[in-house]
């Protein structure tokens, strides 16, 4: 099969087009013929500086395609159908092995383009608003890098939930688009000063909850903007930055900050379920998928390098 790989980790120019083997079906898992990828924030991540679980290096947390072999012990997966798929590694190819409880059937209303951008995402999006979260309605949320996937998928979400959002972004441009997606107050953290904006914003109170995928230095600023009670859910750390903070004004503030890992529960049925749930709403047209721009898999370099350009608006695709 093709597949973008590579041999040691880095820029993305270090990713090549090459012919591999095809991986092979597990008796409880499934092989899809992949037909759109979902780069995931942790691709680049693991890109970037991650370990190599063999060389060549097929990375990929998420892809989407049709079912062409089931393994012996799975029972409710049969060939021809849809299905998202996530794991550790192995999305950027053009076939892709998985355990098939890893799999969610897609909806015939819903294009394979579509349901390749949800798991993630949206599971982390629901994680960190309420499963950790603790997000009520009524409540203001301040979601940190609205216009990536996470934060997009947060956006829907609390606003289905009766939360006034707060988002930020880099870009004029971004703060448009953030607004047609839900936003009711949008800050340029580059023009404007984030936590003098929540203040004025909030009526000095603070904000309720912040959900933080980016870390490092604005993970500094998210737990600045918590009001009385506040939370912080924190799901990355973009510059893998290492950063020591001063923890100890929580205390009288009552206030808390959570680390999320969605991997640490997606073989649970809760988190399942609660995936299987969005695709269904997605499906319905109930919540959206944004999709910035798709690219050849021959062309996964460009990919990377346009995502960590921070132009994208949305999810970028992959197609075999």
């Amino acid at each position: 099969m093709k597949a973008a790989v590579y041999y040691a980790t880095g820029t993305p120019d270090v990713l090549k087009y090459e012919e591999i083997a095809d991986p092979v079906c597990h008796p409880q898992g499934i092989l899809i013929a992949v037909e759109a990828v979902s780069i995931e924030g942790g691709d680049l991540l693991n890109r970037a500086g991650g370990a190599l679980a063999k060389q060549p290096h097929v990375v990929g947390y998420q892809a989407a395609g049709t079912i062409i072999e089931v393994g012996s012990e799975v029972e409710d997966r049969k060939v021809g159908q849809r299905v998202v798929t996530s794991g550790a590694d192995g999305s950027h190819a053009a076939i892709r092995a998985v355990a098939a409880r890893s799999s969610w059937l897609l909806p015939d209303s819903l294009s394979i383009e579509e349901g390749a951008c949800i798991p993630i995402p949206f599971g982390t999006a629901d994680d960190c608003l309420f499963e950790f979260g603790r997000l009520q309605a009524g409540e203001t949320v301040l979601i940190q890098g609205g216009a990536g996937g996470v934060g997009l998928a947060a956006i829907q979400l609390a606003k289905r939930a009766g939360a006034t959002v707060i988002s930020t972004a880099s870009s004029q441009t971004k703060l448009d688009f953030l607004t047609t997606v839900g936003v009711d107050h949008c800050i340029n953290y580059v023009e404007s000063d984030l936590l003098a904006e929540v203040k004025r914003i909030t009526d000095n109170k603070g904000v309720n909850l912040v959900v933080d995928p980016i870390g490092g230095e604005v993970l500094q600023n998210s737990i600045r903007a918590m009001g009385y009670r506040g939370r912080v859910t924190t799901v990355g750390n973009a510059g893998r930055e290492i950063m020591k903070f001063d923890l100890s004004g929580l205390m009288g503030m009552n206030q808390y900050i959570q680390g999320v890992f969605l991997g640490a529960e997606i073989g649970t049925d809760r988190v399942y379920n609660m995936i299987q749930s969005h695709i269904e709403a997605v499906a319905n047209g109930e919540l959206k998928v944004f999709i910035d721009k798709q690219f050849a898999l021959s062309d996964a370099a460009a990919a990377h390098a346009h995502i960590e350009s921070r132009q994208a608006m949305g999810r970028v695709l992959l197609i075999p």
